[in-house]
């Protein structure tokens, strides 16, 4: 099998490390002495095709069992909302978030999954966990 000709090396690392995004926020978590599962999810999030600039659209799941901390929503939906105009690949979405709010958080579990829609007659669903 062979690479798709016509994509780069620079449209793979495409927002991966090159992305300026507002930063994450946390706050306490008042009962980090037991194990709960915090679920958020953004059914609007939206970038681009780093090759071709066709809008994708998705439906971000995160799920996490916090330690000391506890994500700010609002500067999630800020740093969601980010990605609108930038070109970056499923996978980059989905691993550039669970690592900045592994980074923030240190959670105990995190899970991030991101649902593509469809494009093309194919959806890409992209989860990440640690």
């Amino acid at each position: 099998m062979t690479q798709s000709s016509g994509y780069t090396d620079q449209h793979a690392r495409a927002g991966r490390d090159n992305l300026a995004l507002p930063p994450l926020s946390a706050w306490p978590n008042q009962y980090a002495d037991r194990d709960y599962w915090i679920e958020i999810e953004s059914p609007e999030f939206t970038c681009r095709c780093p090759k071709t600039g066709q809008p994708d659209f998705a439906h971000v799941r995160v799920r996490y069992v916090p330690g000391a901390l506890c994500v700010e929503l609002k500067s999630l939906k800020e740093y969601l909302q980010a990605f609108r105009e930038a070109g970056i690949f499923h996978e980059n979405v989905a691993n550039r978030l669970h690592d900045d709010l592994q980074l923030l958080l240190d959670p105990r579990r995190l899970e991030v999954q991101v649902l593509f829609l469809p494009r093309g007659g194919i959806t890409t669903t992209v989860r990440v966990e640690s």
